[in-house]
């Protein structure tokens, strides 16, 4: 699984690189207009755009920007054309891959996102032929430097989590769905305050991918999806070593 975490530690990296030119704020808005039109503007009462807030402000979303989009949500007209969709798919070598969207125009999201399956070597599938390989879970991210592991594990498990994992630059407390919000309550009124927390997809099964050229196509491949404004997460299967992952520029 040394892939996956090395992967994460490149989002994270690009999200900053991103965020600080401006390319992802579109993606932080959409979805804090999306949580404030369903469930209020008050994030003490509406925890998926306290969540989708703090996410944008970790990112270096603008206070501004986010008043704004919080604004739209509330008033109805932002997102009323906005749709959450989700692809699925086949990169080199047979990895499996999830899209979840946010889209005002479907027929332009699907075209360019078939566009970038066929020009790395995967194919756009049906709905349906992957999404079963991926469990939603909750993730709660903690800074190491910061945070005490053993007691985050023993109050972690007391609010009900599912697992703890030890990565490279952080601790992640993975919950069911239903317990997240408890859990990440929970957590902090025993002073763990997490620097991320959100839904998330953890893949089922892997496929080791050991070919140079096939994980540089994967690679390259996430990289485009994500970097399209419409695209909100990516997911995959892939098990590339980190040896290998280290002589691959995406």
């Amino acid at each position: 699984m040394s892939g996956h975490s090395k992967w994460s530690t490149i989002k994270h990296k690009k999200a900053a690189v991103d965020a600080a030119r401006g390319v992802t704020f579109q993606k932080f808005s959409r979805e804090i207009i999306v949580a404030a039109k369903m469930g209020g503007a008050d994030p003490a009462g509406n925890f998926r755009l306290r969540t989708a807030i703090d996410r944008a402000k970790a990112a270096g979303l603008p206070n501004d920007n986010i008043k704004r989009a919080i604004e739209k949500g509330a008033g109805g007209g932002g997102a009323d054309n906005v749709e959450e969709l989700t692809y699925e798919g086949y990169g080199a070598g047979g990895t499996a891959i999830f899209i979840e969207a946010m889209t005002d125009n479907r027929n332009r999201t699907a075209g360019d996102i078939r566009s970038s399956f066929s020009k790395f070597g995967g194919n756009l599938g049906e709905t349906g032929c992957v999404g079963w390989m991926f469990k939603q879970v909750g993730a709660i991210e903690f800074d190491k430097e910061t945070t005490d592991f053993d007691k985050l594990f023993e109050a972690a498990i007391e609010a009900n989590a599912q697992d703890v994992l030890d990565e490279d630059e952080i601790y992640k407390v993975i919950t069911s769905v239903e317990d997240f919000q408890s859990c990440v309550e929970a957590l902090e009124q025993n002073g763990f305050k997490g620097t991320s927390a959100e839904l998330t997809r953890i893949a089922e099964n892997t496929v080791e991918v050991t070919d140079e050229k096939i994980a540089t196509n994967i690679l390259r491949l996430m990289s485009k999806l994500e970097e399209h404004d419409d695209v909100q997460n990516v997911y995959s299967n892939f098990d590339i070593s980190d040896e290998l992952m280290e002589k691959i520029d995406v």
